[in-house]
């Protein structure tokens, strides 16, 4: 039987692309349905305008960094959405714990500031958060950018050609994806008006501290060159600090 113009090999990278596109935006319309049922149904009104402010910055931003992922990096998003064979079994539990921790900031924020008002923070912490949001939220997508093994778990990616990343921000320190995230964790709360959503925060700290030493130490004893790097790159979140 004669190859169709479909079958053919050149048309099945647009193909793929186009599945992958579709199957990113499924995921992400499917997280920002939740993120809002997780904001506004605590909340126990839609009339919330922080909440409404800030779910249409985290969209905004999303868009921004998606599109600019799709361009630099397109192959993270498959590789992001599950857990891959060969993630380390302790990695395991400890991302449905930070999954669990991070969707709690939500939904405490907002019981906070849009049902109970426990805080009633003033616009100046909500401002601050907004940038602590934007830095992070960015910034974590840089890393993203310049990291095609940035994947969900630790692992040791040997099906993905897994290398040493030593450019961009990973020039500065060897894991800004999480020193971002915590900017960014840190920066959510206070947008929406809330300091008791900075609690649920202070235990994703703990666990991306762990994370990071855990990681850590996989790399610098299963991926080659890693233990060089990270003689040359001394610290893991901040700059001259740790």
């Amino acid at each position: 039987m004669a190859q169709t113009d479909v079958d053919a090999p050149q048309n099945r990278p647009v193909r793929n692309s186009i599945g992958e596109l579709f199957k990113t935006l499924v995921s992400l319309v499917i997280w920002l349905g939740f993120m809002l049922a997780s904001m506004f149904w605590p909340a126990g009104t839609w009339d919330w305008p922080r909440g409404w402010m800030f779910f249409a910055v985290y969209c905004a931003a999303t868009v921004i960094a998606c599109a600019w992922l799709w361009i630099t990096n397109p192959e993270i998003f498959a590789a992001r959405r599950k857990i891959q064979e060969g993630t380390k079994a302790w990695d395991k539990v400890l991302t449905i714990v930070v999954v669990i921790v991070f969707c709690t900031i939500m939904p405490v924020s907002a019981l906070d500031d849009a049902r109970y008002h426990w805080s009633a923070l003033p616009d100046g912490p909500v401002i601050a958060g907004y940038v602590l949001f934007v830095v992070g939220f960015f910034g974590f997508a840089w890393a993203q950018s310049v990291n095609r093994n940035f994947e969900a778990t630790v692992r040791i990616q040997t099906d993905r050609g897994h290398q040493v990343i030593t450019t961009g921000p990973y020039s500065v320190v060897r894991h800004p994806g999480y020193a971002f995230a915590i900017l960014m964790g840190i920066g959510m709360p206070l947008a929406m008006g809330s300091l008791y959503g900075l609690i649920p925060v202070g235990v994703l700290l703990v666990c991306v501290l762990i994370r990071t030493l855990g990681e850590d130490a996989t790399l610098k004893a299963e991926l080659p060159g890693y233990a060089e790097y990270a003689q040359r790159v001394k610290q893991r979140w901040i700059p001259g600090i740790w």
